[in-house]
């Protein structure tokens, strides 16, 4: 019998889910993005979850995509065209997924993560590692420029620091990972779970309704210019105020007391 591509577990709220082929160190096959993808959106849609924890077993977090099965595709009538197009568009739809999200994504690295495991973490809204995590986008070193990857980077490190980590292939350490702002702490390795499983029901303990909208705000202003942004973002704040979960939060605030949410 095959092993669960990925491991699903629901703890009081939070669904750790698990990246489980360390065999193949947990690459983004077809099988593992579909996966992927279909867990991320049954938790979309799924009340008992509040928070999303992503880690993996073995000693590689993510290696990015399969090169052994990407080259073997040149031999394919189109040199493997059609299926570089399918494999990559999923995969930036499964990126494109975790943003768009309503719930709260953290990443626990422990290990090796590089190219689209560079890219999953940094699509996350959290990211917290071991001390012995390191991470690289080393396309450059074989003649393929970590180009999607790129643009997860890009937009959660400064552009010199992404530049760095895309020009030269390097690896780097957690300690430096942070620094740059690729992952929010490190811890160690004994560690990293209790942490990241802390910051889970934390997060978890807030209004579901209040971190949607939040969440959805945040990556939307991102992208516009600051008038547009102030715009948009004052019209949500009026959309949350008429919420129920914050006439009760505030409420609660006023009166010295823990809040009840509505979901």
């Amino acid at each position: 019998m095959k092993d669960i591509l990925v491991k699903s577990d629901l703890i009081n709220k939070v669904l750790h889910l698990t990246l489980n082929d360390p065999e193949h160190q947990n690459t983004l096959s077809d099988e593992m993005i579909s996966e992927l993808e279909k867990k991320f959106k049954q938790a979309s849609q799924d009340k008992y979850v509040k928070v999303i924890i992503l880690s993996s077993t073995g000693k590689v977090f993510c290696a990015g995509h399969n090169l052994k099965d990407l080259n073997s595709k040149r031999s394919n009538i189109d040199q493997g065209k059609s299926y570089y197009e399918k494999i990559f568009k999923s995969c930036s739809a499964l990126m494109m997924n975790i943003i768009q999200n309503p719930k709260p994504t953290i990443a626990a690295i422990d290990g090796i993560a590089t190219a689209a495991g560079c890219q999953l973490i940094a699509s996350c809204d959290l990211a917290y590692a071991s001390d012995r995590a390191q991470f690289a986008t080393p396309g450059v070193n074989i003649g393929l420029f970590c180009s999607t990857p790129m643009v997860a980077l890009s937009r959660n490190v400064s552009k010199k620091s992404a530049m760095e980590m895309l020009l030269t292939g390097d690896l780097i350490d957690a300690k430096k990972a942070c620094k740059i702002g690729l992952i929010n702490d490190f811890f160690n390795s004994k560690e990293l779970m209790k942490k990241v499983f802390e910051q889970a029901e934390k997060i978890s303990s807030k209004s579901m309704k209040t971190l949607q909208i939040g969440k959805k705000a945040f990556y939307k202003q991102r992208e516009m210019l600051l008038e547009d942004a102030y715009n948009y973002t004052s019209s949500v704040m009026i959309e949350n105020m008429l919420e129920k979960d914050s006439e009760e939060g505030i409420n609660a605030f006023l009166e010295k007391r823990k809040p009840i949410w509505d979901n």
